[in-house]
């Protein structure tokens, strides 16, 4: 993985513990998002990124949001290697199979990690 990649994947966390903390979903779930879309080739920080959203959908009584990690988690480490819908999300609201667009800032991170990078 480059540096950079991983620099913005650690932001991504970092920035989304301290929302959560801090009892901001909003950022916290944007931050989540973000991190979840980078980390989705690596499965433990995939999985990591869902066991937050689940955290967070738990802090804030999202029970959808709780239940819809779950096999969200278990697929992550399964898959993730796999297969993955390029630039899903990752929330519980959005189908697990749906591809979306890769914001251009991300695509440029994930062309340095992915012989295959996403296309706009």
């Amino acid at each position: 993985m480059k540096a950079a990649l991983q620099l913005a994947i650690e932001q991504a966390f970092q920035q989304a513990e301290q929302a959560m903390q801090e009892k901001r979903s909003a950022d916290a779930f944007h931050w989540l998002e973000r991190a979840h879309i980078l980390t989705q080739r690596h499965p433990v920080m995939h999985a990591r990124s869902h066991w937050l959203m689940l955290t967070l959908g738990w802090q804030v009584g999202d029970y959808r949001e709780v239940a819809g990690q779950l096999p969200r988690i278990v697929a992550a480490l399964l898959f993730s290697k796999i297969w993955v819908p390029i630039g899903n999300t990752g929330r519980s609201r959005i189908s697990a199979f749906r591809p979306m667009p890769v914001p251009e800032e991300l695509q440029i991170l994930l062309a340095n990690d992915d012989p295959n990078p996403p296309s706009r």
